[in-house]
Protein backbone atom coordinates (compact mmCIF):
# COMPACT_ATOMS: atom_id res chain seq x y z
CA UNK A 1 0.00 0.00 0.00
CA UNK A 2 2.88 2.02 1.05
CA UNK A 3 5.80 3.05 -1.22
CA UNK A 4 9.14 2.12 -0.58
CA UNK A 5 11.32 5.05 1.15
CA UNK A 6 12.37 7.39 -0.38
CA UNK A 7 15.13 10.05 0.39
CA UNK A 8 14.73 14.16 0.25
CA UNK A 9 17.12 16.58 1.04
CA UNK A 10 16.80 19.06 4.33
CA UNK A 11 20.02 20.78 4.06
CA UNK A 12 22.65 18.32 4.29
CA UNK A 13 20.45 15.74 6.16
CA UNK A 14 18.51 13.10 4.30
CA UNK A 15 14.41 12.73 5.49
CA UNK A 16 13.15 9.50 4.92
CA UNK A 17 9.81 9.15 3.90
CA UNK A 18 7.22 6.89 2.59
CA UNK A 19 3.46 7.80 0.71
CA UNK A 20 0.31 5.72 -0.32
CA UNK A 21 -1.05 6.43 -3.30
CA UNK A 22 -2.38 9.60 -4.90
CA UNK A 23 -5.61 11.06 -3.79
CA UNK A 24 -7.64 14.14 -3.59
CA UNK A 25 -5.38 16.11 -1.41
CA UNK A 26 -2.24 15.70 0.18
CA UNK A 27 -1.66 14.93 4.10
CA UNK A 28 1.28 14.94 6.17
CA UNK A 29 1.68 12.95 9.62
CA UNK A 30 3.71 15.09 11.78
CA UNK A 31 4.77 13.49 14.48
CA UNK A 32 7.33 14.59 17.33
CA UNK A 33 7.76 10.84 18.54
CA UNK A 34 10.47 9.19 17.34
CA UNK A 35 9.43 7.11 13.56
CA UNK A 36 10.28 4.41 11.67
CA UNK A 37 8.51 5.03 8.34
CA UNK A 38 9.49 1.54 7.50
CA UNK A 39 7.51 0.10 10.47
CA UNK A 40 5.11 2.77 11.75
CA UNK A 41 2.81 2.59 8.96
CA UNK A 42 2.71 -1.07 9.33
CA UNK A 43 1.84 -1.05 13.04
CA UNK A 44 -1.28 -3.52 13.80
CA UNK A 45 -2.16 -0.75 16.24
CA UNK A 46 -2.77 2.24 13.13
CA UNK A 47 -4.37 -0.09 10.41
CA UNK A 48 -7.93 1.15 10.82
CA UNK A 49 -6.89 4.97 10.89
CA UNK A 50 -3.97 4.54 7.98
CA UNK A 51 -6.26 2.81 5.97
CA UNK A 52 -9.57 5.63 6.55
CA UNK A 53 -7.10 8.57 5.95
CA UNK A 54 -5.93 7.15 2.96
CA UNK A 55 -9.71 7.41 1.69
CA UNK A 56 -8.87 11.33 1.88
CA UNK A 57 -5.73 11.82 0.26
CA UNK A 58 -2.25 10.45 -0.24
CA UNK A 59 -0.93 9.82 3.73
CA UNK A 60 3.04 10.81 3.88
CA UNK A 61 4.68 9.92 6.87
CA UNK A 62 8.82 10.87 7.18
CA UNK A 63 11.50 10.67 9.86
CA UNK A 64 12.33 13.52 11.71
CA UNK A 65 16.41 13.55 11.34
CA UNK A 66 17.86 11.88 14.11
CA UNK A 67 15.10 9.14 14.00
CA UNK A 68 14.21 6.18 12.50
CA UNK A 69 15.26 5.77 8.73
CA UNK A 70 16.19 9.70 8.56
CA UNK A 71 20.26 10.89 9.07
CA UNK A 72 21.27 10.58 12.56
CA UNK A 73 22.27 13.44 14.61
CA UNK A 74 24.68 14.42 17.43
CA UNK A 75 24.65 16.10 20.56
CA UNK A 76 27.08 18.57 18.88
CA UNK A 77 24.27 19.23 16.12
CA UNK A 78 20.64 18.67 17.72
CA UNK A 79 17.93 19.53 14.91
CA UNK A 80 15.99 22.97 15.58
CA UNK A 81 12.40 23.61 16.14
CA UNK A 82 13.12 25.00 12.09
CA UNK A 83 14.98 22.03 10.41
CA UNK A 84 11.92 20.28 11.92
CA UNK A 85 9.95 22.39 10.01
CA UNK A 86 11.89 22.18 6.49
CA UNK A 87 12.06 18.23 6.85
CA UNK A 88 7.63 18.62 6.00
CA UNK A 89 9.23 21.41 2.79
CA UNK A 90 12.20 18.89 1.68
CA UNK A 91 9.31 16.47 1.74
CA UNK A 92 7.09 18.25 0.05
CA UNK A 93 9.64 19.90 -2.48
CA UNK A 94 11.00 16.27 -3.63
CA UNK A 95 7.28 14.86 -4.22
CA UNK A 96 6.73 17.80 -6.31
CA UNK A 97 3.45 19.14 -4.13
CA UNK A 98 2.37 22.42 -3.81
CA UNK A 99 0.08 22.09 -0.92
CA UNK A 100 -0.74 19.89 2.02
CA UNK A 101 -3.05 19.47 4.84
CA UNK A 102 -0.91 18.71 7.84
CA UNK A 103 -1.40 16.41 10.95
CA UNK A 104 0.03 17.06 13.99
CA UNK A 105 0.33 14.80 17.49
CA UNK A 106 0.58 16.29 20.66
CA UNK A 107 4.29 18.33 20.33
CA UNK A 108 4.49 18.28 16.88
CA UNK A 109 2.00 21.11 17.08
CA UNK A 110 5.31 23.00 17.44
CA UNK A 111 6.99 21.83 14.16
CA UNK A 112 2.94 21.99 12.40
CA UNK A 113 2.52 25.59 13.66
CA UNK A 114 5.57 27.04 12.52
CA UNK A 115 5.46 25.62 8.62
CA UNK A 116 1.63 26.69 8.26
CA UNK A 117 2.84 30.05 9.82
CA UNK A 118 5.73 30.75 7.43
CA UNK A 119 4.45 28.77 4.50
CA UNK A 120 0.07 29.47 4.38
CA UNK A 121 0.20 29.61 0.56
CA UNK A 122 1.94 25.36 1.01
CA UNK A 123 -0.88 24.37 3.80
CA UNK A 124 -4.40 24.19 2.85
CA UNK A 125 -5.29 23.00 6.85
CA UNK A 126 -3.97 22.20 9.96
CA UNK A 127 -5.91 19.35 12.52
CA UNK A 128 -4.04 19.33 15.72
CA UNK A 129 -4.52 16.32 17.95
CA UNK A 130 -3.84 15.96 21.49
CA UNK A 131 -1.90 19.35 21.07
CA UNK A 132 -0.25 21.54 23.60
CA UNK A 133 1.73 24.64 23.15
CA UNK A 134 4.05 24.71 26.22
CA UNK A 135 5.25 21.86 27.82
CA UNK A 136 5.24 23.21 30.89
CA UNK A 137 1.66 23.27 30.84
CA UNK A 138 1.77 19.47 31.70
CA UNK A 139 0.40 17.96 35.29
CA UNK A 140 3.58 17.84 37.61
CA UNK A 141 3.38 13.22 37.09
CA UNK A 142 4.34 13.76 33.37
CA UNK A 143 7.14 15.96 33.79
CA UNK A 144 8.06 14.55 37.64
CA UNK A 145 7.34 10.97 37.08
CA UNK A 146 6.76 9.72 33.86
CA UNK A 147 9.21 12.15 31.55
CA UNK A 148 12.02 10.67 33.90
CA UNK A 149 11.36 7.14 33.08
CA UNK A 150 10.76 7.35 29.42
CA UNK A 151 13.77 6.03 28.51
CA UNK A 152 13.26 2.93 30.11
CA UNK A 153 9.45 2.59 29.08
CA UNK A 154 10.81 3.56 25.42
CA UNK A 155 12.82 -0.25 25.50
CA UNK A 156 9.21 -2.25 26.30
CA UNK A 157 6.89 0.52 24.78
CA UNK A 158 4.99 0.49 28.15
CA UNK A 159 4.89 4.07 27.64
CA UNK A 160 2.45 3.43 24.57
CA UNK A 161 0.14 1.55 26.87
CA UNK A 162 0.83 4.69 29.71
CA UNK A 163 -0.18 6.58 27.06
CA UNK A 164 -3.08 5.20 25.32
CA UNK A 165 -5.22 3.41 28.03
CA UNK A 166 -7.91 2.84 25.95
CA UNK A 167 -6.06 1.19 23.05
CA UNK A 168 -6.20 -2.82 22.66
CA UNK A 169 -2.89 -3.95 24.07
CA UNK A 170 -1.40 -7.44 24.43
CA UNK A 171 1.64 -9.10 24.35
CA UNK A 172 1.30 -9.40 20.68
CA UNK A 173 0.72 -5.54 20.17
CA UNK A 174 3.35 -4.77 23.01
CA UNK A 175 5.89 -6.20 20.88
CA UNK A 176 5.06 -4.76 17.41
CA UNK A 177 5.43 -1.40 19.46
CA UNK A 178 8.49 -2.52 20.88
CA UNK A 179 10.10 -3.08 17.41
CA UNK A 180 8.93 0.15 16.29
CA UNK A 181 11.04 1.99 18.96
CA UNK A 182 13.96 0.06 18.58
CA UNK A 183 14.09 0.89 14.40
CA UNK A 184 13.08 4.10 15.10
CA UNK A 185 15.75 5.37 17.92
CA UNK A 186 18.21 3.97 20.43
CA UNK A 187 17.54 4.31 24.25
CA UNK A 188 20.69 6.99 23.88
CA UNK A 189 18.79 9.02 20.82
CA UNK A 190 16.00 9.48 22.73
CA UNK A 191 17.83 10.45 25.92
CA UNK A 192 19.64 12.93 23.70
CA UNK A 193 16.20 14.36 22.08
CA UNK A 194 13.65 14.04 24.46
CA UNK A 195 14.26 17.92 25.98
CA UNK A 196 13.86 19.28 22.90
CA UNK A 197 9.87 17.91 23.30
CA UNK A 198 10.10 18.42 26.75
CA UNK A 199 10.95 22.34 26.25
CA UNK A 200 8.75 23.16 23.60
CA UNK A 201 7.27 26.57 23.51
CA UNK A 202 5.35 28.04 20.74
CA UNK A 203 2.83 29.99 22.48
CA UNK A 204 3.91 33.15 20.67
CA UNK A 205 3.65 31.45 17.29
CA UNK A 206 0.32 29.70 17.45
CA UNK A 207 -1.67 33.39 16.53
CA UNK A 208 0.67 33.71 13.30
CA UNK A 209 -1.58 30.40 12.16
CA UNK A 210 -3.92 31.79 9.04
CA UNK A 211 -4.74 28.33 7.77
CA UNK A 212 -8.32 26.69 8.86
CA UNK A 213 -7.24 24.33 12.31
CA UNK A 214 -9.65 22.12 13.66
CA UNK A 215 -8.00 20.63 17.36
CA UNK A 216 -8.94 17.40 18.59
CA UNK A 217 -9.40 16.36 22.47
CA UNK A 218 -10.01 13.79 24.45
CA UNK A 219 -11.90 14.89 27.55
CA UNK A 220 -10.54 12.64 29.87
CA UNK A 221 -6.58 11.87 28.61
CA UNK A 222 -4.60 12.52 32.14
CA UNK A 223 -1.55 13.97 30.59
CA UNK A 224 -2.09 16.10 27.86
CA UNK A 225 -5.36 17.85 29.55
CA UNK A 226 -8.01 18.99 27.56
CA UNK A 227 -7.49 22.59 29.17
CA UNK A 228 -3.85 22.37 27.09
CA UNK A 229 -5.87 21.55 23.80
CA UNK A 230 -8.20 24.68 24.39
CA UNK A 231 -5.03 26.82 24.71
CA UNK A 232 -3.77 25.60 21.46
CA UNK A 233 -7.28 26.87 19.52
CA UNK A 234 -7.94 29.89 21.72
CA UNK A 235 -4.16 30.98 20.16
CA UNK A 236 -4.79 30.36 16.33
CA UNK A 237 -7.07 32.44 15.25
CA UNK A 238 -11.06 31.01 14.30
CA UNK A 239 -9.17 27.45 15.00
CA UNK A 240 -12.10 24.75 15.77
CA UNK A 241 -12.11 23.39 19.08
CA UNK A 242 -14.04 19.39 19.19
CA UNK A 243 -13.35 17.29 22.06
CA UNK A 244 -14.40 13.65 22.48
CA UNK A 245 -14.52 11.22 24.63
CA UNK A 246 -11.80 9.20 25.55
CA UNK A 247 -8.29 9.01 27.39
CA UNK A 248 -5.51 8.12 24.52
CA UNK A 249 -2.91 10.99 23.41
CA UNK A 250 -2.87 9.30 19.94
CA UNK A 251 -5.91 9.27 17.88
CA UNK A 252 -4.45 7.06 15.72
CA UNK A 253 -5.25 3.94 17.44
CA UNK A 254 -8.78 2.30 18.63
CA UNK A 255 -10.47 4.07 19.36
CA UNK A 256 -10.20 6.29 16.49
CA UNK A 257 -13.21 6.47 14.57
CA UNK A 258 -15.39 9.67 16.19
CA UNK A 259 -11.57 11.70 15.87
CA UNK A 260 -11.32 10.56 12.10
CA UNK A 261 -14.96 11.64 11.51
CA UNK A 262 -14.37 15.00 12.55
CA UNK A 263 -11.43 15.20 10.25
CA UNK A 264 -13.31 13.90 7.21
CA UNK A 265 -15.37 16.35 7.60
CA UNK A 266 -13.60 19.27 8.44
CA UNK A 267 -11.40 18.51 5.17
CA UNK A 268 -14.11 17.72 2.96
CA UNK A 269 -17.32 18.91 4.34
CA UNK A 270 -19.16 15.74 4.29
CA UNK A 271 -19.74 13.03 6.56
CA UNK A 272 -17.75 10.12 6.76
CA UNK A 273 -19.64 6.60 7.29
CA UNK A 274 -16.73 4.41 8.61
CA UNK A 275 -17.78 0.82 8.98
CA UNK A 276 -16.64 -0.83 12.44
CA UNK A 277 -13.92 -3.24 12.43
CA UNK A 278 -14.87 -6.68 12.33
CA UNK A 279 -12.65 -8.89 14.06
CA UNK A 280 -12.50 -13.14 14.31
CA UNK A 281 -12.59 -13.84 17.92
CA UNK A 282 -13.66 -15.53 21.33
CA UNK A 283 -16.14 -14.09 23.35
CA UNK A 284 -16.42 -15.23 26.97
CA UNK A 285 -19.57 -14.42 29.01
CA UNK A 286 -19.68 -15.40 32.96
CA UNK A 287 -21.48 -14.43 35.58
CA UNK A 288 -21.82 -15.27 39.70
CA UNK A 289 -24.85 -18.58 40.15
CA UNK A 290 -27.94 -17.35 42.46
CA UNK A 291 -26.15 -13.78 43.09
CA UNK A 292 -29.13 -11.91 44.06
CA UNK A 293 -29.80 -14.99 46.76
CA UNK A 294 -26.28 -14.57 47.99
CA UNK A 295 -26.24 -10.82 48.70
CA UNK A 296 -29.39 -10.96 50.32
CA UNK A 297 -27.72 -13.37 52.58
CA UNK A 298 -24.60 -11.97 53.30
CA UNK A 299 -25.92 -8.24 52.54
CA UNK A 300 -24.13 -5.09 50.97
CA UNK A 301 -20.77 -4.63 53.05
CA UNK A 302 -19.96 -8.18 52.52
CA UNK A 303 -21.46 -8.92 48.92
CA UNK A 304 -19.53 -5.76 47.94
CA UNK A 305 -16.31 -7.22 49.68
CA UNK A 306 -16.97 -10.39 47.74
CA UNK A 307 -17.68 -8.65 43.78
CA UNK A 308 -14.33 -6.94 44.43
CA UNK A 309 -12.47 -10.35 45.26
CA UNK A 310 -14.76 -12.08 42.54
CA UNK A 311 -13.40 -9.24 39.88
CA UNK A 312 -9.67 -9.89 41.02
CA UNK A 313 -9.91 -13.27 40.37
CA UNK A 314 -11.40 -12.55 36.76
CA UNK A 315 -9.28 -9.97 35.79
CA UNK A 316 -5.90 -11.71 37.17
CA UNK A 317 -7.27 -14.89 34.04
CA UNK A 318 -7.81 -12.56 31.68
CA UNK A 319 -4.08 -11.51 32.54
CA UNK A 320 -2.55 -14.72 32.13
CA UNK A 321 -5.04 -15.73 29.53
CA UNK A 322 -4.15 -12.73 27.13
CA UNK A 323 -8.12 -11.92 27.13
CA UNK A 324 -9.30 -8.47 26.59
CA UNK A 325 -12.04 -7.20 29.15
CA UNK A 326 -15.00 -5.69 27.40
CA UNK A 327 -17.30 -5.00 30.14
CA UNK A 328 -18.62 -5.95 33.40
CA UNK A 329 -22.12 -5.20 34.88
CA UNK A 330 -22.65 -6.13 38.37
CA UNK A 331 -21.10 -9.77 39.08
CA UNK A 332 -21.21 -10.74 35.38
CA UNK A 333 -18.18 -9.91 32.35
CA UNK A 334 -17.50 -10.12 29.02
CA UNK A 335 -14.24 -10.50 27.62
CA UNK A 336 -12.49 -11.33 24.16
CA UNK A 337 -9.68 -13.66 22.80
CA UNK A 338 -7.70 -13.93 19.84
CA UNK A 339 -7.31 -17.57 20.48
CA UNK A 340 -10.50 -20.18 20.73
CA UNK A 341 -8.61 -22.54 23.59
CA UNK A 342 -6.80 -19.69 25.81
CA UNK A 343 -10.18 -17.93 26.15
CA UNK A 344 -11.62 -21.82 26.92
CA UNK A 345 -8.62 -22.12 30.09
CA UNK A 346 -9.55 -19.17 30.96
CA UNK A 347 -13.02 -19.87 31.52
CA UNK A 348 -11.99 -23.45 33.37
CA UNK A 349 -8.91 -21.01 35.52
CA UNK A 350 -11.91 -18.60 36.73
CA UNK A 351 -14.72 -21.13 37.98
CA UNK A 352 -11.85 -22.69 39.25
CA UNK A 353 -10.55 -20.19 41.40
CA UNK A 354 -13.72 -18.46 42.86
CA UNK A 355 -15.01 -21.74 44.28
CA UNK A 356 -12.21 -20.32 47.23
CA UNK A 357 -14.19 -17.72 47.68
CA UNK A 358 -17.82 -19.96 48.12
CA UNK A 359 -19.39 -18.72 44.95
CA UNK A 360 -20.16 -20.75 41.44
CA UNK A 361 -20.14 -19.36 38.58
CA UNK A 362 -21.41 -19.84 34.78
CA UNK A 363 -19.83 -19.25 31.67
CA UNK A 364 -20.55 -19.50 27.88
CA UNK A 365 -18.43 -19.45 24.65
CA UNK A 366 -18.42 -18.88 21.42
CA UNK A 367 -16.28 -17.81 18.59
CA UNK A 368 -17.38 -15.55 15.56
CA UNK A 369 -17.14 -11.93 14.16
CA UNK A 370 -17.51 -9.60 15.98
CA UNK A 371 -17.87 -5.38 15.42
CA UNK A 372 -15.52 -3.71 17.01
CA UNK A 373 -17.26 -0.51 17.96
CA UNK A 374 -14.40 1.61 20.47
CA UNK A 375 -13.88 -0.33 23.51
CA UNK A 376 -16.60 -2.13 22.83
CA UNK A 377 -17.91 -5.24 20.70
CA UNK A 378 -21.36 -6.09 18.85
CA UNK A 379 -23.03 -8.39 16.24
CA UNK A 380 -24.42 -11.92 16.41
CA UNK A 381 -21.40 -13.80 17.56
CA UNK A 382 -21.77 -11.64 20.69
CA UNK A 383 -25.07 -12.06 20.94
CA UNK A 384 -25.30 -15.92 20.34
CA UNK A 385 -22.40 -16.03 23.23
CA UNK A 386 -24.59 -14.34 25.47
CA UNK A 387 -27.48 -16.79 24.87
CA UNK A 388 -25.17 -19.62 25.35
CA UNK A 389 -24.30 -18.45 28.71
CA UNK A 390 -27.60 -18.10 29.76
CA UNK A 391 -28.38 -22.09 29.43
CA UNK A 392 -24.85 -22.80 31.93
CA UNK A 393 -25.37 -23.99 35.19
CA UNK A 394 -23.81 -23.88 38.12
CA UNK A 395 -20.13 -24.19 36.98
CA UNK A 396 -20.53 -25.48 33.86
CA UNK A 397 -18.07 -23.81 31.10
CA UNK A 398 -20.86 -24.12 28.18
CA UNK A 399 -19.49 -23.88 24.61
CA UNK A 400 -21.04 -23.84 21.04
CA UNK A 401 -20.79 -25.88 18.26
CA UNK A 402 -17.99 -23.56 16.29
CA UNK A 403 -15.96 -22.91 19.41
CA UNK A 404 -15.81 -27.04 20.03
CA UNK A 405 -14.43 -27.64 16.38
CA UNK A 406 -11.96 -25.17 16.56
CA UNK A 407 -10.27 -26.98 19.73
CA UNK A 408 -9.98 -30.48 18.05
CA UNK A 409 -6.91 -31.90 19.40
CA UNK A 410 -5.90 -29.73 21.97
CA UNK A 411 -6.73 -32.50 24.74
CA UNK A 412 -9.77 -30.70 26.20
CA UNK A 413 -12.71 -32.53 26.45
CA UNK A 414 -16.48 -32.10 25.95
CA UNK A 415 -19.88 -33.43 27.46
CA UNK A 416 -22.45 -33.14 24.48
CA UNK A 417 -25.49 -31.05 25.62
CA UNK A 418 -27.73 -31.20 23.06
CA UNK A 419 -29.43 -29.09 20.45
CA UNK A 420 -30.77 -25.99 21.79
CA UNK A 421 -32.89 -23.23 20.15
CA UNK A 422 -31.01 -19.44 21.58
CA UNK A 423 -33.51 -16.78 21.54
CA UNK A 424 -33.19 -14.35 18.68
CA UNK A 425 -30.47 -16.09 16.64
CA UNK A 426 -32.14 -18.70 13.30
CA UNK A 427 -31.57 -21.88 13.71
CA UNK A 428 -30.63 -24.90 16.41
CA UNK A 429 -27.63 -24.61 18.19
CA UNK A 430 -25.86 -27.91 19.51
CA UNK A 431 -24.25 -27.18 22.93
CA UNK A 432 -21.49 -28.72 25.12
CA UNK A 433 -19.71 -28.29 28.14
CA UNK A 434 -16.30 -28.85 29.14
CA UNK A 435 -15.35 -31.77 30.78
CA UNK A 436 -14.16 -31.08 34.45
Amino acid sequence: MFSETRYAMNGDLCVAYRTSPEGPRDIVFVSNWYTNCEVFPELPSLQGWVEAMTSLGRLIFFDQPGTGASDPTTSAALPTLEQWADSITAVLDDLGSRETVLVAIDGAVATAALFAATHPSRTTALVVIEGYADAGDSPPSLREEVLPAFVDMWRTAEFQHLFNPDMPWNQEIRAAWARHNRLAASPGTVALMLPLVAELNVRAILPAVSVPTLVLQHADDPLITPAMGKDVADHIPAAKYVELPGRNIFHVVEPWRDSFREIAEFLTGHQADVADDRVLATVLFTDIVDSTRRAAEVGDRDWRALLDAHDAVVRSQLARFRGREVSTSGDSFLAMFDGPQRAIRCAMAIRDAVQSLGIQVRAGLHTGECEVRGDDIGGIAVHIGARVSALAGPNDVLVSSTLRDLVIGSGLEFEDRGDHTLKGVPGEWRLFAVAP
